[in-house]
């Protein structure tokens, strides 16, 4: 038999605790890029981060994790990224499924740009 102390159950229950906050609550870390990388109608790959940039000025992105079986896409071609795992193709524009095996669209981040820097999260 095992005695477990009052002290070692608190820091137990603690730091249970404090991983399950964090697998909980916490989010992808931010990521960013600089606003001329981004080419106009089409996107790039940053820190598993898929930036876009549809029409000068207007930034999107979206995660590179696909949603189907949560391969990363690696593929972008214009307006279109595609999964090469199942192929997967989804549009930029709005992170809709154009054709595919998948079904749920891309995980869409919030976007800000603070002068020549465009950042997630």
């Amino acid at each position: 038999m095992t005695i477990c102390s009052r002290r070692l159950f608190l820091l137990g229950s603690a730091t249970t605790f404090a991983g399950a906050y964090l697998a909980a609550c916490g989010s992808k870390p931010a990521a960013e890029i600089a606003a001329t990388d981004v080419p106009i109608g089409s996107g790039v790959i940053v820190d598993g981060v898929i930036f876009t940039q549809p029409k000068e000025g207007e930034f999107k992105a979206y995660s590179q994790t696909c949603p189907h079986q949560q391969n990363l896409i690696t593929e972008i071609e214009g307006m279109i990224a595609t999964c090469p795992a199942h192929r997967t193709s989804y549009n930029l524009q709005d992170g809709s499924v154009i054709e595919g095996p998948g079904r749920d669209p891309l995980k869409a981040y919030e976007v800000t740009q603070d002068g020549s820097t465009v950042t997630t999260g």
